[in-house]
């Protein structure tokens, strides 16, 4: 959004002003004037009917006299404020109800013809010039003895209805500058509520797309627009941490490939130069091939995971017996077991117990807690898996009594290449990725891992897997 946009409701808001008065002035004010010269012409012509049905009437059939007539249009035409004339079809004026009863000479109007009306019932103008100002005129014919014997002609003035028109335009002109007012008061309510806060979000937008995620701002508003200032300030933060822990990771990784890294070179110059006899050479390159496969072990992980964290854990479910995989990975760790004298205690639920799961990330999951379990702990003790049935959910735990994890550092394990001091000297190959893979896998089942551990008793953990439908597998 550009500043340009305020601007624009402005210039929209004052061209709405500018052609509103325009159309009252101009195309209202026509209309009005034009309504109202029908509703006087309507009520001209229906005077005019009635005069000519009786007054008229009774006048070309010899039942009232002309002087009678006169009193009674002068009387209508004072009323009405219009002029009355009883006109005979040769345009001879025989009474006018605004000038004295000429009987000797009456006026006649020239050209005269009763068809200037056209199709309708009354004319607008000077009245074959009769008239110096513009006039409504009204036609009935008077008729007798079937003939028609003449015309009652009802004129009002043009320039009064005008004057009627103005004062009711005069109330239209107040209506709209009310209007017009009270539109502005919405602008500049708009200008506080609406513009205002998005120039803020605006300026906050500018600030994150040059890399200012910390660029802090706040909107006091329950509205949409709050709702939006408050989603974008979250998202910056997350990228915020995204950011923070992305430098972290680097950093991490840095760190891990350039010690063995360095390692390997010192060994490898040492053999080179001669520092290193030949003799030694044997257990120094034992060495080098312990830190290649850290290395592997660390790249492997790394690549698991950014699958892990691009592909959304592609998942192929399907129903296996978890006491089977148990077992099976029990098994891999027989020899490792049988050096540092450490027992692997099963005690599971059934003979069988079908799960729906990803078997082979079940079974990476098995095989980094047994792992775990093993490198702390101590000689001469034992590792206890047991898995308990629980409505539809099979728990999982895998227990040892080794040295424990610190109270502090409990919530810190899941994080990538986390590694409490106390595990530091016991694990030499350990890439700080396990756990973080493990926590990954359980969630991406829509499943629960938790961790229950003491230092320098031991540590428990336990997961929860979906238990198969067993009317689905018979």
């Amino acid at each position: 959004m550009k500043r340009t946009l305020y601007l624009k409701f402005v210039l929209a808001y004052i061209i709405f002003a500018f052609f509103g008065f325009i159309v009252v002035a101009t195309f209202t004010s026509s209309m009005t004037l034009e309504h109202m010269k029908r509703e006087r012409a309507d009520s001209l012509y229906k005077e005019a009917l009635l005069i000519a049905d009786s007054y008229a009437a009774d006048l070309y059939n010899n039942e009232i006299t002309l002087e009678s007539v006169w009193r009674q249009i002068e009387a209508i035409g004072t009323f009405l404020d219009a002029s009355i004339w009883i006109v005979n079809p040769s345009g001879l004026i025989v009474l006018d109800s605004s000038s004295p009863l000429e009987i000797e000479n009456p006026a006649t109007i020239p050209n005269f013809s009763p068809t200037i009306t056209g199709n309708s019932f009354y004319t607008v103008g000077n009245f074959f010039g009769m008239f110096e100002n513009e006039m409504i005129s009204a036609f009935a014919p008077i008729t007798a003895q079937y003939k028609v014997k003449g015309y009652v002609v009802i004129h009002a003035s043009v320039e009064e209805l005008q004057y009627s028109c103005n004062s009711l335009l005069n109330i239209s002109y107040i209506t709209l500058v009310i209007l017009f007012l009270l539109s502005l008061i919405i602008l500049l309510f708009f200008t506080e509520m609406v513009y205002l806060p998005l120039r803020k979000i605006t300026h906050a937008t500018e600030q994150y797309a040059i890399g200012n995620f910390r660029y802090e701002f706040q909107l006091d508003s329950e509205d949409e627009i709050g709702y939006l200032a408050a989603s974008l300030a979250y998202m910056a933060s997350e990228v915020a941490k995204s950011e923070d822990n992305q430098k972290r990771l680097v950093a991490n990784i840095s760190h891990d490939f350039r010690s063995p890294l360095t390692s390997m070179r010192g060994y490898l110059e040492a053999m080179l130069d001669g520092t290193i006899p030949p003799e030694m050479h044997e257990k120094y390159i034992g060495v080098v091939l312990n830190e290649t496969d850290r290395l592997t072990k660390l790249t492997n992980s790394l690549l698991t995971l950014n699958n892990l964290s691009t592909k959304g854990m592609i998942l192929d479910r399907s129903n296996f017996d978890i006491n089977q995989v148990i077992k099976n990975t029990a098994v891999s760790f027989e020899g490792t077991c049988r050096e540092r004298l450490i027992s692997i205690e099963l005690v599971l639920t059934g003979d069988t117990m079908y799960v729906n799961a990803d078997m082979v990330k079940i079974q990476q999951v098995l095989y980094n807690l047994l792992d775990n379990a093993i490198k702390f702990s101590h000689k001469n003790s034992s590792i206890k898996i047991e898995t308990i049935e629980k409505s539809n959910k099979l728990l999982v735990s895998v227990k040892d009594s080794g040295i424990g994890i610190p109270k502090d550092s409990i919530r810190l394990i899941w994080d990538r290449f986390y590694k409490t001091d106390l595990s530091r000297g016991k694990d030499k190959k350990g890439t700080g990725l396990g756990l973080s893979i493990t926590k990954e896998i359980i969630q991406s089942h829509n499943e629960n891992i938790n961790v229950i551990s003491t230092e320098g008793v031991g540590t428990e953990f336990i997961f929860t897997l979906e238990k198969a439908d067993e009317k689905k597998m018979e």
